[in-house]
């Protein structure tokens, strides 16, 4: 029996965001809209926390792993001179991410994420912890930039997928 930090971290992803993802579905249910998500760091764990509730499959039309810098391009169309001119890690190119999953997937919501979940990658200028989220709707689309600090990968993780569920349901109100 482990028990180890690493097994405590791997609980806290399995369980983010489940309150959180419950109104998401319920809320955008009554509304009749549809969402999509375009998640680098998080890797898909805010598709799955939606994907726990019952009856998401009315509101989740896709998710969008772009962990690379390709896939962002591919899947979403980030444009390659906003990568190079700003990084990965931009509140630019999470606008464009959302913008562009919300293009692609043809919903009323899209949220993205890209940030430095760690251990490393991070720089004086991009610490570890550092987040980018950014959610589009008819209505615009916001930005958010979290700084978590070096509390963890799970951690960062787990407090990136609270903060992109909390965007979907800001964007019920605009």
């Amino acid at each position: 029996m482990s028990g180890g930090a690493e097994e405590v971290g791997a609980a806290a992803e399995a369980t983010a965001g489940r309150p959180l993802a419950r109104a998401v579905v319920e809320r955008y249910q009554a509304r009749g809209w549809t969402l999509a998500t375009a998640e680098s760091c998080t890797g898909g764990l805010v598709a799955g926390a939606i994907t726990d509730v019952a009856g998401s499959s009315a509101v989740l039309d896709r998710g969008f792993v772009t962990y690379s810098n390709a896939a962002k391009i591919d899947l979403v169309g980030v444009d390659p001179s906003a990568l190079a001119a700003h990084g990965a890690v931009s509140e630019t190119v999470a606008r464009q991410m959302a913008e562009g999953a919300r293009a692609r997937a043809g919903v009323d919501v899209a949220v993205s994420i890209t940030g430095i979940a760690g251990p490393g990658g991070g720089s004086p200028a991009k610490p570890v912890g550092l987040v980018h989220f950014a959610c589009a709707s008819a209505a615009g689309t916001m930005h958010r930039e979290a700084r978590f600090g070096d509390v963890g990968r799970a951690a960062i993780r787990a407090a990136s997928v609270e903060t992109a569920l909390a965007m979907l349901l800001d964007a019920l109100a605009s």
